[in-house]
């Protein structure tokens, strides 16, 4: 049955796949967000609001009365200064909430939050247990905090999505994508770490069955989004290298790296905004990190695409898109 979905962050690389999944089956879309959609074919689909706008975003929730709500919206960047720069993630989730307590048969809340409420390697042994190393981590960490504390009308969900890539994203991931097209990727020598990483469709599939779900397995609680086999990083660098057919990756001795690093630093510093190598960037490539999805995977089954056909769809997309690349 169809139904009427609201989308906070449609414009976003998550939420842009949101949109076109439930627009394609025929539900009643509707995106709120400060952005205009990434998918020009989503302008109809969308009202431009901030969260932060508390009287209208009552009205505008209130005039589409959604039957299920995808929480997308968030500042995302890792450069604010201090968690006043980030209120879109805590008042924006006040707001939202004391709206969406208005209406009336609200089926179910998805709230997203973020892998970085814990740094990077640090596996949580509860939804609250907190570890997070970023200004953004911190907001999330609030948001999260503020659902959880609040008293609901409706049924909700936490889900904290790690590393997603595909069609329509943005930094870091094309990024990545485009640095192994211009054979600029280098890869530490011997180094082989696995990775909790999500392609997009596989992550729409799985909010799409939390979203529609009519049991209450998942009432209340935090999930990771992923799929649900790790990524090895070489392999995957192997994988989009021969879908684009550029230059095999190299490897390199760990100490170059290191160096590149450590000039990366004074650069950044110097005001280089995005240096190819900084200590940050070095420390994420050859820091492992799994999460449990055990829970989503018993609750939404397998999921529809390979990491194989992820490669391919969204190497695809990029050469369709050749600004991206």
């Amino acid at each position: 049955m169809s139904k009427k979905v609201l989308i906070t962050g449609g414009s976003g690389f998550i939420g842009t796949n949101l949109v076109e999944h439930f627009k394609s089956n025929g539900d009643d879309v509707l995106n709120i967000d400060v952005q205009s959609p990434r998918n020009s074919k989503h302008l109809d689909l969308w009202s431009q609001l901030d969260l932060l706008d508390q009287e209208k975003l009552r009205t505008v929730v209130q005039d589409f009365s959604p039957d299920i709500v995808f929480h997308m919206a968030a500042r995302t960047d890792l450069g604010g200064s201090e968690i006043s720069d980030y209120d879109a993630n805590i008042q924006g989730v006040r707001n939202l909430i004391t709206t969406l307590n208005t209406i009336d048969n609200l089926k179910k809340v998805i709230f997203s939050s973020s892998m970085l409420v814990c740094r990077l390697g640090y596996i949580p042994v509860k939804d609250d247990d907190y570890c997070p190393d970023t200004i953004y981590g911190r907001s999330k960490v609030c948001g999260e905090e503020i659902v959880r504390s609040a008293i609901t009308r409706f049924p909700w969900i936490i889900v904290r999505p790690t590393s997603i890539w595909g069609p329509w994203f943005g930094t870091p991931y094309r990024d990545f994508f485009t640095a192994i097209k211009r054979n600029v990727y280098v890869h530490p020598n011997g180094l082989r770490v696995r990775r909790s990483y999500g392609f997009i469709y596989n992550v729409v599939y799985q909010l799409d069955c939390i979203g529609r779900a009519l049991d209450n397995r998942l009432d209340s609680q935090t999930v990771y989004l992923a799929d649900y086999e790790p990524i090895e990083l070489k392999s995957w660098a192997d994988k989009i290298q021969y879908s684009l057919h550029s230059r095999p990756v190299r490897e390199v001795p760990f100490l170059i790296l290191k160096i590149a690093a450590r000039i990366g630093d004074l650069l950044k510093f110097l005001g280089l905004q995005n240096p190819p190598m900084n200590t940050s960037r070095l420390s994420n490539m050859c820091t492992e990190m799994v999460h449990n999805t055990d829970v989503l995977e018993s609750y939404c089954g397998a999921t529809p695409h390979s990491i194989d056909d992820g490669v391919e769809i969204t190497c695809a997309w990029l050469r369709n898109h050749s600004d991206n690349i």
